[in-house]
């Protein structure tokens, strides 16, 4: 997830050479070519587990705004980039829509669109919501907990 640029200059610096950015892409093609298997055992694994956690985050491709829906588990991490961050893209992903144990994520509206899985909040947002409530509210009591 770097640059065609940055690529460039790392391997420069580990091997002495510039590759031009068409044979990057070239290699670049041939690996995810190599890793479409073991991407879709990893997928099938994903979704033989009890829980599935899942999140997005925004991302810029070519000056536009993009998605990264990360679906982990286990020692598995996936992610997936689309131009969508919603329900269109998780269709198109296509994990959550077969996933049928329990989605920890954000509460956000669209995984809870997915009424076919059990839901839990992820422990990581739920700190940053009671975060927000102490440093926004300044509630004393929240301070004692």
């Amino acid at each position: 997830m770097i640059s065609l640029k940055r690529a460039q200059q790392s391997i420069q610096s580990l091997i002495g050479l510039m590759l031009s950015e068409a044979t990057i892409l070239k290699y670049v093609g041939q690996l995810h070519q190599a890793l479409a298997r073991w991407e879709q055992g990893a997928i099938a694994r994903l979704l033989t587990l009890p829980a599935l956690h899942v999140d997005e985050t925004s991302l810029r491709v070519d000056k536009h705004n993009h998605w990264i829906h990360v679906c982990s588990g286990g020692d598995t991490t996936l992610k997936f980039v689309h131009e969508k961050q919603g329900l269109e893209a998780m269709t198109a992903i296509g994990i959550i829509p077969r996933y049928g144990g329990i989605l920890i994520h954000d509460c956000w509206a669209s995984y809870l669109s997915y009424d076919h899985c059990g839901h839990g909040l992820c422990g990581a947002h739920l700190l940053r919501e009671l975060a927000f409530l102490v440093d926004a509210n300044g509630y004393a009591w929240t301070k004692s907990i």
